[in-house]
């Protein structure tokens, strides 16, 4: 899979974008240049480029206007967030469960999940900014929080959102670490990592 990161770097630096034909032509060219042998199609190569240029352009706006609210004072303070977003935690056999209720007409930007675990809306209604545009969330609501995820969360209503996370640890502080990415150069939320992708387009 290697030879994808170069094919879209070389693609995504080049002054001109290419459409679609040419990348291919490019694709074959390079391809005979080089006596390169795939374990992909050049479809499956194009559409992956386009999947990891537009993650990257997402995550890129998801930090910058994390920057720009936090200057602004847009996003509560860690403090305040404390305060009016109450969590109750609970354990189970392996598992951490945290409900955070969170009141209406609050914009949130979240932390960066570096696990895949599931997540319920048990009240309210929520538009949460992603990648493939805005989601609008009605309670009863259940979905699966991937790897890198950052959101940017508007509440209409009160809301109530829980998280299940897999883990054994028992002390918050250290489950944070075990599933919160500090950025998005962490290894474990990096581009590196694409087996969420290839699912995506189901690629083995």
């Amino acid at each position: 899979m290697g030879n994808i990161y170069e094919i879209n770097k070389e693609i995504r630096e080049n002054k001109t974008p290419l459409s679609r034909e040419e990348a291919k032509q490019h694709f074959v060219d390079m391809t005979n240049k080089l006596d390169l042998k795939h374990t992909f199609d050049f479809d499956e190569a194009y559409d992956i480029g386009l999947e990891l240029r537009k993650r990257e352009r997402f995550r890129e706006l998801v930090v910058e206007a994390e920057t720009q609210g936090r200057k602004n004072n847009v996003f509560l303070s860690p403090e305040d967030t404390k305060k009016l977003n109450p969590v109750k935690e609970s354990f189970a056999d392996g598992c951490y469960i945290r409900e955070i209720f969170n009141p209406a007409k609050e914009l949130i930007i979240t932390k960066i999940h570096k696990k895949q675990h599931p997540f319920f809306l048990l009240e309210g209604e929520m538009s949460i900014l992603t990648e493939d545009g805005i989601k609008e969330l009605k309670a009863p609501y259940h979905g699966i929080t991937e790897v890198g995820t950052k959101r940017i969360i508007y509440t209409h209503t009160d809301c109530v959102f829980v998280t299940v996370h897999a883990t054994d640890k028992k002390n918050t502080k250290e489950i944070e670490e075990e599933v919160i990415a500090e950025d998005f150069n962490d290894p474990e939320v990096a581009f590196d990592n694409i087996k969420e992708i290839k699912k995506k387009f189901n690629i083995k």
